[in-house]
């Protein structure tokens, strides 16, 4: 098969890892069709614009999206944010945010004592409305009384969807689904969400489930993670929760996600959790373990399983036998060296002969 995808490295660090999950992904798959669009901050301060306003159509055509880092100093977060990530989200229907947590090897957990059989948790996370919404404004700016207004959507289409979506991913793995919830503070939004997710678990009846306050369950995170396996929750508590379990199993810096339209009418999009770390960008010491990762996660979506599974593997086998690491996991190498003794092993263990030069 061959696939069209499209590159945004973005800003800062990046850029240097997207190079590595480029060359990873092309170890295993050979003849993969790259496109590379240099949207980002810094395209923001000479443009003004993020993306061009044709952006969503010129990307519309590809298999999948492949998105780097993006903050530059300078350019205000909500600025980044909704002029690039959040459009693209939107435009392509991926109202499924995917982020797999895991303790890989060679890594030690922030929490004492636990192993990779303790951390292993998928967050699903509902990508198109709930908390972040554009909807309200800010009103008698300037004044005594000047008050803010933010909005939140919940519809049944975008609850039970995602809801769905994740009752899937359990019943696929553990059986196990846990739903963040804050019902006792948040009178109209919580309770509609805990009902909707009641009606979907009826269709699902070999599925455990819990529901959990959003505080609570930050908390089990930290200290019961190995009673924990899928979780679904709004975009706001989704977010927040899939940093608290990347952070405890090892860092942002190995960690993907994936921007999901399980519908496959428009491209999916995959992206490390981490920021663009300017204060490192071309330095050559970037972790590119996550951004790989999600290289991995962009395969399986497309259908290509036994490369996504060589991609973990070699990430896996790398980082446990110890000799290439970056600083952050301990070691002297750089993001090149890291991502081609990944590279390397994913080629070998697909059985692709290297390309020549």
């Amino acid at each position: 098969m061959s696939y069209r995808i499209a590159t945004i490295p973005g800003d800062g660090i990046g850029v240097d890892v997207t190079v590595e999950a480029v060359a990873v992904l092309d170890a295993v798959l050979p003849g993969l069709e790259w496109t590379e669009f240099d949207w980002s901050c810094e395209n923001y301060l000479r443009t003004g614009a993020m993306m061009p306003p044709d952006g969503p159509a010129r990307l519309a055509g590809f298999d999948a999206i492949l998105l780097g880092a993006v903050g530059f100093p300078g350019v205000p977060d909500h600025i980044s944010l909704w002029g690039l990530l959040i459009p693209l989200r939107r435009a392509f229907g991926q109202y499924v945010n995917l982020r797999p947590v895991k303790l890989l090897p060679g890594t030690e957990s922030a929490l004492r004592g636990r192993t990779a059989e303790d951390l292993d948790i998928l967050i699903v996370r509902e990508n198109s409305e709930g908390e972040y919404s554009e909807i309200g404004g800010t009103h008698n700016p300037g004044r005594p009384d000047e008050f803010v207004l933010q909005e939140s959507v919940f519809t049944r289409v975008g609850c039970e969807r995602i809801i769905r979506y994740a009752f899937d991913r359990a019943a696929e793995r553990s059986g196990k689904l846990c739903s963040a919830t804050k019902s006792n503070g948040l009178i109209h939004s919580m309770p509609y969400w805990d009902r909707i997710f009641d009606e979907v678990a009826l269709d699902y009846p070999g599925v455990e489930t819990r529901q959990m306050h959003v505080d609570a369950l930050a908390a089990e995170i930290v200290l019961h993670p190995d009673r924990l396996d899928v979780i679904v929750g709004s975009n706001l508590f989704g977010d927040i929760l899939s940093d608290l379990a990347a952070a405890v199993t090892g860092g942002l810096g190995l960690a993907p996600s994936g921007n999901i339209d399980p519908t496959r009418s428009a491209p999916s999009m995959f992206e490390a959790v981490h920021g663009s770390a300017p204060d490192i960008a071309g330095q050559g010491i970037a972790d590119p373990v996550a951004q790989i990762l999600a290289g991995a996660m962009l395969l399986r979506h497309l259908g290509e399983e036994g490369a996504a599974v060589a991609v973990e593997q070699a990430v896996d086998e790398v980082l446990g036998a110890g000799d290439v690491l970056t600083p952050d996991l301990g070691g002297s190498a750089t993001t090149a060296e890291l991502g081609a003794a990944i590279a390397d092993r994913a080629r070998e263990l697909v059985g692709v002969k290297s390309l020549p030069a």
